[in-house]
């Protein structure tokens, strides 16, 4: 911490002198020059800040803003100052930054430089890129129905900018403490809440009068009649219309191998629609059913006790009520904005029985009835929060020896956290280099998380081990970015039946002891979270690490959401 200190400090100190450095003919006005209007920006908060130029300029802001002509928020903009004049700009100050960067120059400037997507503002600056930038950048275009300018990326970079520094400050919430994780309890969105959420559907508390004989929605299992599953779905759909949602339930029957028909699915769709395009449709979802007990008749037995696995679970806490929390909160506050695209938040049925309720959805509902309808994107949420800060192994002396299903070893200290990418060709390269490069923009600066990253590919290893074998290679990343050549979970449908890009954020499977079992609930995240006495990481309750992991996943996840309503990534192999 003594060397970010360090580095602030000295960005501050260089920020004043940008403007003496340029190569341009005409001087480009310093720092000196803005005044930005507030000492400290609010992260996580669409805050109104003001700009006010002592000279002639003009000014590229790199962060989401809210456009005062359309409403939609858009991706980074470029004003013109004249000298004395103000403007006034909606604009989300990073969640999860320390410094946000404002860039000067000359009055009508087009295009200007940027970062690399694995790299953060401040250490953007701090290379003196600013000064010689050494890469392509943006370039500026005129807006749609609207005065405030959009940008585009661009082989050029215009050559030298000043910039202004401003401190970005997270405010922890009143009521919690530091080991209730409190300090990511507050924005527009935040992991406290979708951690409430996920104890409200998870409460063990005894409630004789329920199905399921507890105050949270156990025994979740799809299908077969099984009123505990009816009940989660009914509360979902009363939770998504209470947030002014158009709630659609897709209920189907498909035939098993036995050839009876079982009422299995039922998709509880939330629907927000577009203003511009309303038949392009992002969708961002995550199944709600958890894994059914292997045989019904025997009782579930604890791996804690037993000292064995067996198969099946009565809460599912981390698979999947993590995702589907996520996708609750995700659409709560997503409600209260207007997109250009269709939003749609589904919670999936039947993911655990080979993701039945994707398939049908992509397959039967927009495929055959409503052809006219193109998925531009979807983001997929399948278990989080038993990784990075926490997941440094297992707790209750559970067995780590084995590697999990994508080859990584149980033995490591720290499990990475997965941004999962597809449809890919090869492992060996990247096939969707554009939305790679997005969950990069979005993780190095706006979640701080520039340290952690890893971009993985497997060019070189082996392919049964390539994923293992490149995060070594890498120095074993806390989070990995790579494409996935393996889809297990409900985004497998939307590639496979749409040819529609994916994002989808994931913690361990095989690796983590109690998945799919009946010790797979909130306690048992919170204690693979917890750090308290390690030799690792900081020190933190298994609270406050999961309240973080569900923080810089779900703003992860809201990032996304609002840079491809503006701009899709199409599908580079169709």
């Amino acid at each position: 911490m003594q060397g970010r200190a360090l580095l602030l400090t000295l960005l501050f100190a260089t920020s004043m002198f940008a403007g003496c450095f340029g190569g341009n003919e005409e001087i480009i006005p310093d720092s000196d020059d803005l005044d930005v209007g507030v000492a400290t920006l609010i992260g996580g908060i669409f805050q109104n800040v003001k700009f006010t130029a002592t000279e002639d300029m003009s000014i590229y802001i790199p962060y989401l803003i809210k456009n005062p002509d359309t409403g939609f928020v858009q991706n980074s903009t470029v004003i013109d100052l004249d000298a004395g004049d103000s403007e006034q700009l909606s604009i989300l100050a990073p969640p999860r930054a320390e410094l946000a960067i404002f860039l000067i120059g000359q009055q009508g400037r087009t295009e200007w430089p940027t970062r690399n997507s694995n790299m953060s503002w401040s250490t953007w600056v701090g290379s003196g890129e600013a000064h010689s930038p050494s890469q392509g950048g943006i370039i500026r275009q005129s807006g749609e129905n609207t005065t405030l300018d959009t940008v585009n990326s661009s082989e050029n970079n215009g050559g030298s900018v000043s910039f202004q520094t401003v401190g970005v400050m997270r405010p922890s919430a009143p009521g919690y403490g530091p080991d209730a994780g409190g300090g990511f309890a507050t924005g527009i969105m935040n992991g406290r809440t979708v951690y409430d959420r996920l104890h409200e559907i998870t409460d063990p508390t005894p409630d004789a009068t329920d199905v399921d004989r507890r105050m949270g929605y156990w025994d979740r299992w799809a299908g077969q009649g099984n009123v505990a599953y009816e009940d989660a779905a009914d509360y979902l759909e009363a939770e998504l219309e209470s947030f002014g949602l158009e709630v659609m339930t897709h209920r189907f029957e498909f035939t098993d191998i036995f050839s009876k028909q079982n009422p299995e699915a039922i998709n509880i769709c939330g629907y927000r629609w577009g203003k511009v395009v309303p038949d392009e449709w992002l969708v961002f979802g995550a199944h709600f059913d958890i894994a059914p007990p292997a045989n019904a008749a025997l009782p579930f037995l604890d791996p804690h006790i037993t000292g064995s696995r067996t198969y099946g679970t009565r809460v599912g806490a981390y698979d999947n009520t993590a995702g589907t929390s996520m996708v609750l909160e995700t659409a709560k506050m997503m409600s209260e904005f207007d997109s250009r695209r269709t939003m749609v938040f589904c919670l999936w049925s039947g993911e655990e029985g080979g993701k039945r309720g994707s398939d049908y959805w992509t397959d039967f509902y927009v495929k055959e009835d409503h052809p006219e309808v193109t998925v531009t994107n979807y983001i997929n949420l399948d278990m989080a929060g038993v990784n990075w800060p926490g997941g440094g192994g297992a707790p209750h002396g559970d067995p780590a020896t084995t590697p999990d299903e994508d080859g990584y070893p149980k033995d490591e200290e720290v499990w990475p956290m997965r941004v999962y990418i597809g449809p890919t060709e090869s492992y060996e390269n990247l096939s969707q280099a554009g939305i790679v490069r997005l969950s990069e923009w979005i993780g190095t600066d706006a979640l701080g998380l520039e340290e952690q990253i890893g971009t993985l590919t497997g060019a070189g290893h082996s392919e049964d081990t390539w994923k293992y074998d490149s995060w070594v290679a890498s120095d074993r990343p806390e989070i990995t970015i790579y494409e996935d050549t393996t889809a297990r979970s409900d985004h497998a449908s939307f590639q496979d039946n749409l040819g529609t890009v994916t994002i989808g954020f994931g913690g361990l499977v095989d690796g983590y002891w109690c998945y799919h079992q009946t010790c797979d609930t909130l306690e048992e995240m919170e204690a693979w979270m917890d750090t308290t006495g390690k030799d690792y990481g900081e020190e933190n309750t298994g609270v406050t690490n999961l309240v973080n992991s569900l923080d810089f996943i779900t703003w992860w996840a809201v990032y996304s959401f609002f840079h491809l309503d503006e701009t899709p990534i199409e599908n580079t192999m169709s």
